[in-house]
């Protein structure tokens, strides 16, 4: 085989070329005119999908949200990648492997937004971010501004960079249920000084599922003449947006996340006019590179990850972005409706359908989160997390697609019982 015929193969080869992903996709066709918020109610389309997942049945996974694992459709494709490299070895690495991982990450501009000179591929969110915190050109004085409720190790990140660069960090505090934008907004408004050179926010609020007014926020800090880092771990492929339209300067996300990319997989967008700016994490093979390459040199890793991406965007596709969005937002609402006002129930997320999508918080007035979690996987075979920093109390409720309401009946009466004991 020669070197063209393989990288086509390689690279234009996921699972939509397999015969049972075109059988699959076909049964589906009967729904395509059906909208949306229809068939986000319509077990039987979900039934078929969850028949693509390999489900453990020892207890009802609601902590998606830390690892979507992959349908089995992509994780076929994706061990016939690792196969296929481990066949080729060094060839592989020393031929197409730049070319295929550069094509998967320009569709996944053109999927998710922006350009490809503005769309890497890392390894996960926490790298994407750490690439700009740590590159930033910062200058003894300057100010960072992020909130309390972002994550711990991002926060982390910010700290050495106060003790290497003697930066000052102001950290915000977001309301659980504010009640406009506008509030929200404010608070990192008020905080911003002359010497504030960034702010990084949670697009959505990782322990809570709230979404942010994120493209107020970008506008705001650019009349200030601020940059804006967004940390979407857990936005890509959950609901819909492109991410140039919100103004943002940096992006970030976790694609083993709502994508279902195999671990080992994230994003990084750097808008253009900011590449040179950021001080590469890693020196790549070539100095300078005028496009977003001269920060996403990580070494030799995993490529078959890389190759996933096509398959993951392939059974994406096949759901439908906003068939999955109506979904998750169905399957968060039909069991938090059910418990928001119920004596001994805390929902910690927004009401408000406009300010949440899949994931959700809620705790038994009382109990610790950790003991709550404990409770619900002995006692009711429902597996979650338990979060208790940052005035969140309760646990993180993240369903998937396949789940189904009468797993989710089980944990809604679960949580009835544990608020009258």
């Amino acid at each position: 085989m020669d070197k063209r015929t393989f990288l086509k193969n390689l690279a234009f080869t996921g699972i939509a070329s397999t015969a049972s992903f075109r059988a699959f996709s076909e049964s589906l066709k009967v729904y395509e005119n059906i909208p949306a918020a229809t068939l986000a109610t319509d077990e039987d389309f979900w039934v078929k999908i969850r028949q693509g997942y390999k489900l453990k049945p020892d207890y009802i996974n609601l902590e998606n949200g830390y690892y979507c694992f992959i349908p089995t459709e992509t994780l076929e494709n994706y061990i016939n990648h690792i196969r296929e490299i481990n066949y080729e070895a060094s060839w592989y690495f020393r031929t197409v492997q730049w070319d295929n991982k550069d094509k998967a990450a320009a569709r996944l501009a053109a999927t998710f937004g922006g350009t490809a000179d503005e769309v890497a591929i890392t390894r996960n969110a926490t790298e994407s971010l750490d690439i700009i915190i740590s590159g930033f050109p910062w200058e003894k004085g300057d100010e960072a501004i992020f909130a309390e409720q972002d994550y711990g190790s991002i926060k982390n990140m910010f700290e050495l960079a106060s003790r290497r660069h003697g930066i000052t960090n102001k950290i915000v505090d977001v309301p659980l249920h504010p009640k406009s934008d506008e509030e929200v907004v404010k608070i990192y408004e008020d905080a911003i000084r002359p010497n504030t050179k960034l702010i990084m926010v949670s697009h959505m609020v990782n322990i809570t599922g709230q979404i942010l007014p994120v493209k107020k926020i970008c506008d705001m800090a650019h009349r200030h003449g601020v940059d804006v880092m967004l940390d979407g771990a857990h936005c890509i492929a959950h609901f819909d947006f492109k991410i140039d339209e919100l103004n943002c300067d940096y992006y970030a996300c976790s694609l083993h996340k709502w994508l279902s990319v195999p671990l080992g997989s994230g994003l990084l967008y750097v808008k253009k006019d900011k590449i040179k700016k950021i001080w590469p994490l890693l020196a790549p093979y070539e100095l300078d590179h005028a496009n977003i390459k001269n920060l996403n040199h990580t070494g030799t890793h995993p490529v078959a990850t890389d190759l996933a991406v096509n398959d993951a965007l392939d059974y994406f596709e096949m759901v439908g972005a906003e068939r999955k969005e109506a979904r998750l937002r169905y399957l968060q609402r039909y069991w938090s409706d059910q418990v928001r006002n119920y004596p001994g129930i805390k929902v910690n997320t927004p009401e408000d359908p406009s300010r949440s999508c899949g994931i959700a918080n809620v705790g038994i007035e009382g109990m610790d989160p950790n003991e709550m979690a404990k409770t619900l996987m002995d006692k009711y075979k429902i597996y979650t997390v338990g979060i208790n920093y940052a005035g969140v109390v309760g646990c993180r409720i993240t369903p998937n697609i396949y789940t189904t309401p009468k797993e989710l009946d089980v944990f809604v009466n679960a949580l009835k019982e544990m608020a009258k004991a």
